[in-house]
């Protein structure tokens, strides 16, 4: 029986020679009659048996129970053929073959080498059982037997790369993409690997914790590495956020709020739970990590999808689909693997690792109300960079209105709680801004030089990335320069005298006030000139100004600090200026709200 057993695995390892192309006589030699075909496999045997647990594990992992759907084959007779009695379809012998090759590969994610050879010898039987069927059949079982073939080959070689049968539940495999990468990591991102390295130590003892309490294998406390070099704010091209990399959309589903305050994707202890909820559910849906961790990088929906155009469709693992992965998910894997290799050896890929970073230890201080942790650093005497680091999640250094569990350097706790009344709430700065619809010819540069502002400033508030890059129509959020408003040149009005009037055509940003100021008369007098019943305005239209006007004269204003307890209305009182000249002058509405620390505009005396 053990001869037919060999057998079977010296037929598979000829198959997927025959499919690669390789020369039968580099492995057979076929005028010692077989003879060499059994050394070839005794001598991998042979190395297996060296590390071969006598007293496997006799338990049958959930997948197994699948097979005893299907009557398992009587033995063998060692003159006859397989039994093919028990199925009575080409296409119970395909799924019964389908649920061994699964239920090897669940023996093999949890180390049991020896019952996954002996679960896909079984697959293989079957398979050879399958006669005169049809050519889909015939498709699905050529697969199989290919997909067998290269499966033994991968746990034989995940047998020899684990020392002493020590074995992890991620495969320690190496091939030429796995090679490909070590060769990258030791020349040009030898540094990147070294730096990222160094700064795991800060946040992977936490994440190691967070694995173990999850069950998980703790390799994965090593994928932030590739991921982000380990670096909480590291943003991709695809908007992948944070140590973990989350898109916005996943980072939801998984638990990691974002608004205008915080984002805890940048949250390390945060986003390790959410990454840990991730790749518990990618490990349930595919049965294995490489395949899992394909699916972290690139997306469940992209892999299944590949999967489900495959003939086997819920066999395939990483290495049959690598070929059609997108790229950087098909380097993604042998990378971390890449990773794994070194670490396990470092002297052997020519590494001497650098010291760690040490973790930061801190504690917790639940914040009721805003404050910026400037003011939080000054009270606690602290760098502000290192609360920085505590807090990566928090996006302008505010925390947020509602309750929020701020990290401090530990032992700084109880400070900040007995400081933490005295400390005043926050108030944000309210941006003056007036909106501006680009016109055929403007640039940036003409527009901020229109409103004493900067080019910077325009591109910032609106969120602009190009300079030169504007579209006739847009509208733009301007954040006026404090000059903006009182130095409107006369040159820019066109003023038509007449012998005892002046007639006057409305720009956009004019108001009645502004008009009156700038040519010595009254909102009044205009009013009652131009028969005008409301104080509304169009561009274009022509205004005729009281008689005598000869020049034009600018409007002086000063800078004015909101104070508490200041109303619009006590502003413009305070500065000789009725109510709607201070509002239109500071482009405020009746329904605006001005805060202490806010400067506007007054006319000066």
């Amino acid at each position: 029986m053990w001869i037919r057993k060999y057998f079977i695995r010296i037929s598979l390892l000829l198959c997927l020679l025959l499919y690669s192309g390789c020369a039968l006589d580099a492995y057979v030699s076929t005028d010692k009659a077989g003879s060499s075909e059994e050394r070839a496999i005794k001598e991998v045997v042979n190395k297996d048996a060296a590390v071969r647990d006598e007293t496997a594990r006799p338990e049958v992992t959930e997948n197994i129970k699948a097979i005893s759907e299907y009557p398992t084959p009587n033995p063998p007779d060692e003159s006859d053929s397989l039994n093919t009695a028990s199925y009575s379809t080409s296409q119970e012998l395909i799924d019964a073959a389908l649920a061994y090759c699964q239920a090897s590969n669940d023996f093999w994610q949890q180390g049991e080498l020896d019952n996954a050879i002996d679960a896909l010898d079984k697959a293989y039987s079957l398979v050879l059982q399958i006669e005169g069927a049809d050519g889909e059949i015939l498709q699905e079982k050529e697969d199989l037997r290919i997909t067998i073939s290269k499966r033994i080959i991968e746990v034989y070689a995940s047998r020899f790369t684990v020392a002493n049968g020590t074995h992890k539940a991620i495969p320690l495999i190496m091939n030429s993409h796995v090679e490909n990468a070590l060769a990258s990591f030791k020349g040009k991102e030898k540094d990147f690997f070294l730096d990222a390295y160094a700064r795991s130590g800060r946040y992977r003892p936490a994440i190691v914790s967070a694995l173990n309490e999850a069950g998980l294998p703790e390799e994965l406390s090593w994928l932030p590495l590739i991921e982000s070099g380990f670096k909480v704010k590291a943003l991709s091209k695809a908007r992948a956020l944070g140590m973990w990399q989350f898109i916005a959309s996943t980072g939801y589903k998984y638990g990691l709020n974002r608004d205008t305050y915080i984002d805890e994707r940048m949250d390390p202890e945060k986003s390790t739970k959410a990454a840990i909820l991730y790749l518990t559910e990618l490990h349930k849906i595919f049965g294995d990590w490489i395949t899992a961790l394909a699916a972290y990088n690139c997306g469940e929906m992209r892999v299944l999808k590949l999967i489900n155009s495959q003939k086997i469709n819920y066999l395939d693992n990483f290495w049959d689909l690598y070929q059609k992965l997108p790229s950087e998910t098909a380097s993604y894997v042998p990378r971390f693997l890449a990773v794994l290799h070194i670490l396990n050896n470092p002297e052997e890929h020519g590494f001497t690792l650098p010291p760690l970073e040490s973790e930061i230890e801190y504690e917790n201080v639940t914040i009721n109300k805003q404050i910026h942790l400037k003011t939080i650093a000054e009270r606690l005497n602290m760098n502000i960079n290192d609360l920085k680091d505590l807090n990566p999640e928090l996006r302008q250094d505010i925390t947020p209105k509602d309750a929020y569990s701020l990290k401090v350097i530990k032992g700084k706790g109880e400070i900040l709680l007995s400081v933490l009344d005295n400390i005043p709430a926050y108030r944000p700065p309210v941006a003056t801004y007036v909106e501006h619809r680009v016109r055929s010819g403007e640039t940036l540069s003409v527009i901020a030089e229109r409103y004493k502002t900067s080019i910077k400033a325009i591109m910032d508030m609106n969120g602009l990335k190009n300079k030169n890059y504007l579209k006739v129509g847009w509208k733009l959020k301007i954040p006026a320069g404090r000059g903006y408003v009182s130095s409107v040149e006369s040159t820019s009005s066109p003023l038509i005298s007449g012998k005892d009037t002046a007639q006057y055509i409305v720009k956009q940003g004019d108001s009645l006030w502004k008009i009156a100021s700038r040519y010595n008369t009254t909102v009044n007098a205009i009013k009652e000139l131009n028969g005008l019943k409301s104080l509304n305005l169009q561009v274009g239209q022509v205004l005729i100004l009281s008689p005598g006007i000869t020049a034009s004269r600018s409007v002086t204003t000063k800078e004015y600090i909101v104070k508490e307890g200041d109303s619009p209305y006590s502003i413009a009182q305070r500065n000789q200026m009725n109510l709607y000249d201070f509002l239109d002058l500071n482009d405020l509405t009746p329904q605006s709200t001005i805060f202490p620390g806010q400067r506007v505009q007054v006319v000066a005396e």
